[in-house]
């Protein structure tokens, strides 16, 4: 679990979360490595576990990784550690345009239509390097404090070959293509509808399609007519109304083709607003109705007695010729050569030379068949010795073999020996001793009788082998100390897989180990990582920064001074921790990172653990405890805590009080209620002595105190 302050990747410290997703979330982070901010992408604890959304998370940072353009935000690494999958990133300070939209309800359209250009170019180094987006939408543009804008979250953008290529990734609805609605095919065409849509939220201040479902929304996108940005923005200039139109096309062939051609009527808009130069495609005039020439007319002629010609052969060789048409190449002879053929044009002859070059072409179809089927086998002349057919060493196949029960070890080398790729994955077996391969992706040596045929394989094909683990895990051999190539050796011999960081160390030797995690003795599963720190000598120019947690202020700042470091801002903060109060508790550097001598380190002071609070919201009941006391009373009453704050002071004569107190820090107080009784003159008789006793009338203060318990927070 990621927590503000802890490392990743010896080398990126998190400092605070910016942002988050569906699947991650994104956390700004220092680089002590090469001493710069950066964003870290995180993948979420839920779905680490789930092998699709690391597989996705991964595509993600590959898709983006060879990427590198002033309008797209870079990636510069990607690691797992400890289960944590991240992403780190360039680190862009400034909002989202959804949210700069928001802000100025519309944008002008120079200022759209300068950040349709930057997107445009941005997405244009993408299409070079055949990496489609798929999810353009204002939330993956990032306007920057300096107006830069930059193109981000490549998490669902796939490599694409020459070839369109299928995606039923459905991005954002809002600004989907009627392609990508449909689950069809996708390509850079796709790019070019969605920033459409961008353009005109850009443009109205909304989405052109709308609706209450998700559904809902994306038939609109493949049925209903797209609405003129000018219905909602008159003021907006013909061009950029076309330029919009013609991005958001339905069909992606009257689009524009590539982002250079949308890129160069951008530009021309911003010089000429009210041209009328977008080259749109009327899909009435492409459908019209068109005279025919007498060209057109010559070429029907002729296609239809080669037409009448090729019934005829098919009929003699009885539907048992298969024809093999080749195309008309005389569609390139000039308008001349068209008018002589009309004039010297023979039927018969037509017919007489089509029946030749079909026959041609059968006889050339057949020799080819013949060669094809010869060398393949299938037309063998002499005899055949009834043997296994030989096999040509072209082929480079070999014979699996079992390894089902063998060491892991064993079984690697012997399935590199033979040619093929061994690939191990681990289970937890309480049956099988740790190290035994369960099983193979393929099944071989299983062979029972003679008959059965081997199990052949192409040389380098990967063999996945399951092998058994031990449920409780394995102790991590202690590294450090050693050199990498042993550490290396001893680490990878227990099957754990090895990372490699490196960091200056005066006390340890040059390519030694200084650090490893998970620490040596802890139990760890085989398969899972273990980092290892490697020594790059002493930097005289780079101070290692201690563990400052636990001094007092006063030996911090001495301990700093001495190492050429400097105490930079002192603050208090709460700490769980009560043995550290009036200590440090946290320092603003990692310990055991490298920095620059002079470097400020930050220091927070333990003020202790944060003190409880209690909250009082219960209504305060009238004073009977005082049988004087009667309703309608008027009644001082005040409510002080234990600690002598005053919560109420107020004078009623109808109960209950309300009250609703929060943040109160001790956990008892007092409730006190003062009010004045009356006796009116009373006159008694004494039944004894029969004497009469007449009282005078009365009027003295009461006090009533009731202790009262508040409810922790």
């Amino acid at each position: 679990m990621i927590k503000i302050g802890m490392m990743i990747g010896e080398r990126y410290e998190i400092l605070e979360r910016i942002g988050t997703g569906g699947m991650s979330d994104v956390y700004k982070a220092k680089d002590y490595k090469l001493n710069r901010f950066v964003a870290v992408k995180v993948l979420k604890q839920e779905f680490s576990e789930n092998a699709n959304f690391v597989s996705k998370f991964r595509v993600e940072a590959q898709a983006a990784a060879g990427l590198m353009h002033p309008n797209i935000v870079n990636v510069y690494d990607v690691g797992e550690e400890g289960g944590i999958y991240y992403i780190v990133m360039e680190l862009v300070e400034g909002i989202t345009l959804k949210k700069y939209i928001e802000r100025k309800a519309r944008l002008s359209v120079k200022e759209a239509v300068s950040i349709a250009i930057q997107v445009s170019m941005g997405l244009e180094a993408a299409h070079n390097n055949h990496i489609i987006h798929r999810d353009i939408k204002p939330q993956n543009i990032i306007i920057s404090k300096e107006g830069k804008v930059k193109v981000t979250d490549f998490g669902i953008a796939k490599a694409a070959t020459s070839n369109t290529i299928t995606s039923n990734v459905m991005g954002s609805v809002h600004y989907t293509s009627p392609e990508q609605a449909r689950g069809g095919y996708s390509d850079e065409k796709s790019d070019i509808y969605s920033l459409g849509i961008t353009m005109f939220e850009m443009l109205t201040g909304r989405v052109p399609f709308n609706g209450e479902t998700t559904v809902a929304i994306a038939i609109k996108h493949i049925q209903e007519e797209m609405p003129s940005p000018r219905e909602y923005v008159p003021e907006i200039p013909i061009s950029v109304e076309q330029i919009v139109c013609k991005c958001c096309q339905k069909s992606p062939d009257r689009r524009y083709q590539s982002m250079q051609e949308l890129i160069a009527d951008l530009k021309q808009s911003l010089i000429n607003p009210d041209e009328d130069f977008v080259k749109l495609m009327d899909p009435d005039e492409e459908a019209s109705t068109r005279m025919i020439t007498d060209r057109d007319m010559a070429q029907i002629k002729r296609q239809s007695d080669r037409h009448d010609s090729m019934d005829e052969v098919m009929r003699l060789k009885k539907n048992n010729l298969r024809v093999y048409e080749e195309e008309d190449e005389e569609e390139e002879e000039d308008e001349e050569e068209w008018d002589e053929d009309e004039e010297d044009y023979d039927p018969r002859m037509e017919r007489i030379t089509t029946i030749l070059a079909v026959v041609a072409a059968l006889l050339v179809g057949c020799i080819v068949i013949f060669l094809v089927g010869r060398a393949m086998g299938v037309f063998q002349f002499g005899t055949v010795p009834e043997k296994e057919p030989v096999q040509e060493e072209s082929t480079e196949q070999v014979e699996m073999i079992k390894v089902a029960g063998m060491n892991v070890e064993e079984a690697k080398r012997a399935l590199l020996e033979i040619g093929l790729t061994p690939e191990i994955r681990y289970e937890a077996s309480a049956t099988h001793e740790a190290g035994t391969v369960l099983r193979a992706s393929v099944q071989g040596g299983a062979a029972t009788s003679t008959d059965q045929e081997k199990l052949m394989l192409n040389k380098g094909t990967v063999i996945i082998l399951t092998v058994a683990e031990s449920a409780e895990g394995v102790k991590v051999p202690a590294a450090t100390g050693k050199s990498k190539e042993e550490a290396t050796s001893i680490l990878e011999k227990e099957g754990f897989v090895v990372n490699v960081t490196e960091g200056y160390d005066h006390t340890v030797q040059n390519g030694y180990v200084i650090s490893q995690s998970p620490e040596a003795g802890t139990t760890a599963t085989p398969g899972s990582s273990v980092t290892i720190r490697i020594s790059q000598g002493a930097d005289e120019n780079k101070v290692r920064v201690p563990n400052l947690v636990g001094m007092e202020e006063m030996d911090a700042t001495v301990t700093l001074t001495e190492l050429g470091l400097e105490v930079g801002n002192v603050t208090s903060a709460a700490n769980e921790d009560a043995s550290l109060s009036g200590k440090v508790c946290y320092q603003s550097y990692s310990v055991g990172s490298y920095v620059d001598k002079g470097t400020a380190i930050d220091i927070s002071i333990s003020t202790g653990p944060e003190a409880a609070t209690y909250r009082y919201s219960e209504g305060i009941t009238a004073p009977t405890e005082d049988p004087d006391y009667q309703n309608g009373m008027a009644v001082n009453v005040t409510v002080m805590t234990a600690d002598g704050t005053q919560l109420l002071s107020t004078q009623t004569t109808t109960f209950p009080v309300a009250t609703n107190y929060t943040g109160i820090k001790s956990p008892t107080g007092t409730i006190t209620f003062t009010f004045r009784v009356e006796k009116e003159a009373a006159t008694t008789t004494d039944p004894n002595t029969g004497e009469t006793v007449t009282s005078e009338a009365v009027s003295e203060d009461r006090t009533v105190s009731r202790e009262v318990s508040f409810t922790q927070e």
